[in-house]
């Protein structure tokens, strides 16, 4: 299922998709009915035999993150659940907060990847990105999905003049106009908005940049 899909399907409205997963945050009264929540939804997932990630806070606010990892992107049975999660918020009083979500990646500019991956893969105690057989594997993960993504970018020759590390921040579509408005406000430029919506290419003050992306206009 695309992102698309998943975003034109009906009574999904409280989820965003960031990277290739949906996102929810709801908020309740405080951290006891937060848990009463969490609660219900473990109960009706665990029959479907779809389990999302959460993540409660002490101030009430449940993050549930949903993905068919055997597809390495969203199904519809993610969307079967989120529907779920969400009605399941409306019966406890819960509110949404659908906005101001992301996801951070670090991208490195790499000549042979083969050769720089095990690296990062050692030294931050992450494993391989689940990649189809044959393919090449470009990413590591944190095993407990809490870190960000280490991701290889294929380059063809070093780049000598540019930082060869950078930040990529995923965020809701939604967000994503605010999001670089304040990165120019605070002193940030816009290098390149060539392939917006899928990603814009900002740069701080000493050109070091960022990208700000969304599931959007990709191919």
């Amino acid at each position: 299922m695309t992102p698309d899909e998943f975003d034109a399907a009906p009574s999904v409205g409280d989820w965003r998709v960031l990277l290739r997963a949906a996102e929810a945050v709801f908020v309740a009264a405080d951290f006891a009915e937060a848990s009463r929540f969490i609660a219900a939804v473990a109960h009706r997932c665990q029959e479907l035999g779809h389990l999302p990630d959460v993540d409660l806070r002490p101030d009430g606010s449940v993050r549930l993150r949903l993905v068919s990892f055997d597809q390495r992107g969203l199904s519809p049975v993610d969307v079967e659940v989120a529907q779920i999660i969400s009605a399941i918020a409306a019966t406890h009083g819960l509110t949404v907060r659908p906005v101001s979500m992301s996801r951070i990646e670090i991208a490195i500019d790499a000549i042979d990847i083969d050769a720089v991956l095990p690296f990062w893969r050692a030294v931050l105690g992450y494993v391989d990105e689940p990649t189809p057989a044959g393919s090449q594997v470009t990413a590591v993960i944190d095993p407990a999905r809490i870190g960000p993504a280490f991701w290889f970018q294929q380059m063809d020759e070093p780049r000598r003049l540019r930082n060869r590390i950078h930040v990529d921040v995923t965020v809701t579509h939604d967000e994503a106009d605010a999001r670089i408005a304040a990165a120019v406000d605070a002193g940030g430029r816009l290098v390149s908005d060539a392939s917006a919506r899928a990603f814009w290419v900002l740069a701080d003050p000493e050109g070091n940049e960022a990208c700000v992306t969304t599931w959007q206009d990709r191919d």
